[in-house]
């Protein structure tokens, strides 16, 4: 048996399917999951010294690559002052400048410790600052484990949600309607029937959950229509985007700003840090300055501030953006041409240094096209990279990551283990 074998029995007998969350498994692509010793630059080493590849970059947060000296740097330095305290450290202050100056939308930021705990921050204060009670999601689009957004859609254009998951009551989730993805007609029906009583639309600019889809043009613009029409809130999750595809995100990108943003992944720099940002009238609504409570014992932490901080100067300083698209682009183009050449059906979807390979062959705009992927293909190209030495999300639904790391020989590396998987298909 594998190191990862051996880690991974002792994991089952203490942790609910040997992991602490779901996708870590590996049960979708029917592998055995490997268990990560180390990360350095583009690469993930495994418990038995295997050296990959790393596409999954944490699942995102990590766009400087693993390791990063100027990020751990930042680091221990924190930690030789303090673990925590909490209390305000002037690390958190520093960070929240850099939000508010980088994101269009930001005039205010709260710190949490998730992406979950940013969502569910500012789906409460939405409601409180509206009066109102129902939300609006958008199918495939994911928000956290939270209660009221963890819901699937039902049938119909229009549809109350239902539960994602036992131990979400009925009633919850009924407060949440699931409409499909760029579906700018549906917004509008939808809008024109129930808009006095939404309280919020939360939507993920670049969907990241069904893998990446773009938004189309209409589709946002008319989110920030309907809503501002209605006085209901626009809420952009940019847990992924943020920072990833801009210095200001998707906002940024796609020129709308949302009421509120939620933050994760990039501003932690690889360590659990949320945030939740808004219009300064909307945010001092929050306690204690107003009157909606949030609190939290390692919001704020500085040891994850200053992981944060460092990452987003670091940003701010080379802007690798357009480099970042640029080296995306060419490498998801030749492993597009490395599939075809085979005669596998594929399309691809790109924003940013963020892709998604599906194995269907109909292009892919919402949930249900992309849940016309050959699912088991999926999974033996999976294992057949993960065999060649190419670490990517053990889910058909997610997105790929580069970062700065990526060079051309990282990735000239990684196409050589691509072809060689796909010549095992």
């Amino acid at each position: 048996m594998t190191q990862s074998g051996r880690i991974f029995e002792r994991a089952l007998r203490v942790l609910p399917g040997g992991v602490n969350s779901p996708v870590r498994a590996f049960k979708a692509v029917k592998t055995s999951p490997i268990v990560a010793k180390r990360g350095f630059g583009p690469y993930l080493e495994d418990a038995d010294g295997n050296r990959y590849v790393d596409f999954l970059m944490s699942w995102g947060p990590l766009i400087l690559g693993h390791s990063h000296p100027r990020v751990v740097s930042a680091v221990k330095e924190a930690a030789e002052k303090g673990l925590s305290f909490g209390l305000t450290n002037p690390y958190e202050v520093e960070l929240a400048e850099e939000v508010v100056a980088a994101v269009p939308s930001a005039q205010k930021v709260r710190f949490v410790n998730s992406g979950t705990e940013a969502v569910m921050s500012a789906l409460r204060l939405a409601r409180a600052a509206t009066g109102r009670k129902y939300l609006v999601k958008f199918a495939g689009c994911y928000h956290g484990h939270y209660d009221a957004v963890l819901v699937s859609a039902g049938s119909g254009v229009a549809t109350f949600g239902l539960p994602g998951t036992p131990g979400i009551p009925e009633e919850v989730a009924r407060l949440t309607f699931v409409l499909p993805y760029n579906d700018a007609e549906a917004v509008r029906n939808l809008f024109a029937q129930r808009g006095e009583e939404i309280a919020a639309v939360i939507v993920e600019p670049v969907a990241g959950n069904m893998g990446v889809v773009p938004p189309e043009e209409e589709f946002l613009k008319t989110l920030r229509e309907e809503t501002k029409k209605h006085g209901a809130l626009l809420i952009f999750d940019e847990v992924i985007t943020g920072f990833r595809l801009s210095l200001g995100g998707a906002q940024e990108v796609f020129g709308i700003e949302p009421d509120l943003t939620t933050l994760g992944k990039v501003v932690g720099g690889g360590m659990p840090v949320g945030a939740y940002a808004g219009r300064r009238e909307l945010m001092e609504r929050i306690a204690p300055e107003g009157d909606v409570y949030q609190a939290g014992t390692l919001s704020g932490n500085p040891v994850a501030m200053a992981a944060g901080l460092a990452t987003l100067r670091e940003l701010k300083e080379k802007n690798p953006y357009r480099e970042l698209e640029e080296k995306t682009a060419s490498f998801v183009r030749e492993l597009s041409n490395l599939l075809t050449e085979r005669g596998i059906a594929h399309t691809y979807n790109r924003v940013g240094s963020m892709f998604t390979v599906f194995f269907t062959d109909r292009p892919v705009r919402n949930y249900d096209d992309a849940q016309t992927s050959d699912l088991e293909l999926f999974a033996r190209f999976f294992g057949a990279l993960l065999k060649n030495g190419v670490l990517i999300p053990p889910s058909q639904f997610e997105a790929w990551f580069l970062s700065t790391a990526h060079d051309e020989k990282v990735l000239e590396e990684a196409l050589e283990g691509i072809k060689r998987a796909i010549g095992e298909l």
